[in-house]
């Protein structure tokens, strides 16, 4: 499963997490930066990526829009990096099934 980091969390992760989620990229890596949701919705939908963001608007894209791209949002607010990466790893097996569920377009971690 390739992961898009969105601009709320960082861009170290998919470096952090590149042997569970290989071809993952930040959107700093590809001129995403201060893009806009749809921008980032669009890029992701073109090319195979989930979406990871602590951002609810996602959310409700993907509530009105639906998949591809997937979404997995984040909710816990301020934390440390390890902390997130401690998250996706715990729940790479959710995030993995959740890829492969065709009627599920979000994933809320925790």
């Amino acid at each position: 499963m390739k992961l898009l980091f969105d601009q709320n969390v960082s861009p170290r992760l998919p470096k952090l997490l590149s042997d569970i989620y290989p071809e993952s990229i930040h959107i700093r890596e590809v001129g995403l930066r201060d893009a806009s949701d749809l921008d980032i919705w669009q890029y992701a939908k073109l090319r195979g990526y989930a979406i990871v963001s602590k951002d609810s608007d996602f959310q409700q894209r993907s509530l009105l829009d639906g998949s591809p791209p997937k979404f997995i949002w984040l909710r816990v607010g301020n934390c440390t990096v390890k902390r997130i990466e401690d998250l996706l790893r715990t729940y790479s097996p959710a995030i993995h099934t959740f890829d492969l569920d065709e009627s599920k377009s979000h994933l809320m971690i925790p």
